[in-house]
């Protein structure tokens, strides 16, 4: 068992995220979205370009699902071990599950401000935690040596091939070491690739001789139920009540980098509009790409007091744990083979072919947790799932549904009303996403209400394929009185579109966006309407003139 879990942090976190996966970031991103783009950027035909679009949403969704049960079996895992401290014996589930929630709430409570003061907290609190489990583990190897033998592949694989079925089935099990290794990935635009790869060696290490050291105390202890716990309260009974402490907060901190993960998931989600506009704080000077969002992490605090309700018991977690893991592995390795193909790497798309093998076996094996509380994993992915399909599509068909201009109708209609309509001195704005397709707002604006300016600019906002850079400039006017301001911009930039106005000479006296009111009878489309109503317009996600903004309402019909 032991020799499994080994090759398994070597192969699954080592080799696939720690090595191919993080050699495939974007300026230091990385995460399932930053994959989709490097793989699409490398397609032709638009038919494999949606095949990755669904498996990232499915991706994307699983993760997020499994960036609930983590924090709640991490919390849940530390607290129980409190039952072995003197006179806390009888401490009954009910307080155990207050305990871990109260924990939560102190979490998630802390997110607002920021990572990077979180992180010079925890900083200090990780080396202790992993100085503890080295030293306890090296304490508990020097009574039984025998057990470095795990470290020779051999037993693994005879393991596998004497108890057939049964130890495919305890793959389902082992796994559990190597989740949270896809935050690894998902954090590095919080991190940076460096210190999280300079940590990692140290971590491998320490959790390599801690694993061995329990699978001694085993040897020795073979009645052992709670192995890690009862190992240091042998050890060092003196220091078991600070060592519970630190487990706690170690737990806390593990839960720290899946939820910061989410919250780079999503706002990739944002910039490249699979996701609503949620409202996102940034909370660092120095690393832009370090944010807060407030919807999605009280979103999260709801579920994971909700999983430790439902389960109470962190060994009955374990059984739906590990579904949603092995399942977002699966689909980045597909993804890396594919880019290393595609980037005719042959040695690496095989060594991606390999991994991507172990992963599906790991994903098969855990099936059978799916009737034993395992359908949570699922039903908690299928949430975020079913609102990227709902926003996507939503989206799409609202397009369809505005009342859109081509421009050369609309040329020949503002060249007359432009001539023959008394005009408001000064400058106007009017965004939009193509000069192409001229929205219903704007000639509501110009032609129906009258409303005609001097100088009138459309201001068009671009997202390129890739993650940084911005850009702003005049086209060709189009026609007199009318002129093109292109803004294009890397899909992870945090954009300030006031100051690249003024940059470029432009002090307009009005802004105009358009605003659509759905109405329908459509139940899907009524939720669709839901989600719009309730999350922050598009101008909200970019710094434009506030006091100069006008709203202009188009009413459209699902």
């Amino acid at each position: 068992m032991l020799s499994l879990i080994v090759w398994t942090l070597v192969f699954l976190v080592f080799l696939q995220f720690d090595w191919l996966a993080m050699s495939l970031s974007r300026r230091g991103e990385g995460g399932k979205i930053v994959l989709k783009e490097i793989l699409v950027s490398l397609f032709r035909d638009k038919k494999e370009s949606t095949f990755v679009t669904i498996m990232t949403f499915v991706g994307v969704s699983l993760l997020m699902g499994d960036g609930v049960l983590t924090p709640a079996i991490s919390i849940l895992s530390a607290v129980e071990g409190a039952v072995l401290i003197p006179g806390l014996e009888n401490l009954s589930r009910t307080s155990i599950v207050i305990i871990s929630s109260l924990i939560a709430i102190a979490l998630f409570s802390i997110q607002s401000r920021g990572t990077e003061k979180v992180a010079g907290a925890f900083g200090p609190i990780t080396c202790m935690w992993f100085a503890a489990l080295f030293l306890v583990g090296v304490t508990s190897i020097s009574e039984a040596p025998e057990i470095l033998r795990a470290l020779n592949p051999y037993w693994g694989i005879n393991f596998l091939i004497e108890n057939k079925l049964v130890g495919f089935f305890a793959l389902g099990e082992i796994i559990l070491c190597a989740t949270g290794g896809e935050a690894l990935y998902a954090d590095m635009g919080h991190l940076g690739a460096k210190p999280i790869r300079q940590a990692w060696l140290g971590v491998f290490a320490v959790l390599i001789l801690n694993y061995l050291g329990q699978g001694a105390f085993l040897l020795n202890h073979p009645e052992t139920k709670n192995v890690l716990f009862e190992m240091v309260f042998f050890y060092a009974k003196d220091l078991y009540v600070p060592f519970l402490l630190l487990s706690i907060a170690a737990t806390v901190i593990a839960s720290q980098a899946m939820i910061s993960g989410m919250f780079s998931m999503v706002y990739q989600g944002i910039t490249t509009r699979i996701m609503p506009m949620f409202k996102v704080d940034y909370t660092s000077m120095e690393r832009r790409s370090q944010i807060y969002i407030g919807s999605v992490n009280w979103a999260m605090l709801i579920a994971v007091i909700f999983i430790m309700v439902e389960f109470r018991e962190s060994s009955r977690l374990a059984s739906a744990y590990g579904l949603a893991v092995t399942g977002t592995m699966v689909i980045t390795g597909i993804f890396m083979i594919w880019i290393f193909y595609l980037q005719k790497k042959p040695i690496l798309s095989f060594i991606a072919l390999f991994i991507t093998i172990i992963d599906l076996v790991y994903l098969l094996s855990n099936f059978h947790k799916i009737p034993h509380g395992g359908y949570w994993s699922l039903i908690l992915a299928s949430l975020p799932f079913a609102v990227i399909i709902l926003y996507t599509r939503g989206q799409k068909r609202l397009y369809r549904m505005m009342n859109f201009v081509q421009l050369e109708e609309f040329l020949i209609k503002f060249n007359r009303v432009y001539e023959s309509t008394e005009k408001i001195q000064g400058m106007a704005l009017f965004l939009l996403k193509s000069i192409q397709e001229i929205p219903f707002y704007i000639t509501q604006t110009m032609f129906f209400h009258g409303i005609m300016y001097e100088d009138n600019i459309f201001v068009s906002i671009i997202k390129r394929d890739d993650p940084y850079g911005v850009t702003g400039f005049f086209k060709e006017d189009i026609t007199k009185g009318l002129r093109v301001f292109e803004i294009q911009m890397g899909y992870m930039e945090m954009v300030d579109v006031e100051e690249i106005l003024r940059e470029n000479g432009i002090e307009e006296r009005a802004v105009f966006y358009g605003l659509e009111d759905i109405t329908t009878a459509n139940p899907i489309w009524k939720m669709f309407h839901f989600i719009k109503r309730n999350t922050p317009p598009f101008i909200n996600f970019y710094k434009i003139p506030s006091k100069k903004l006008h709203g202009v309402i188009t009413k459209i019909g699902m």
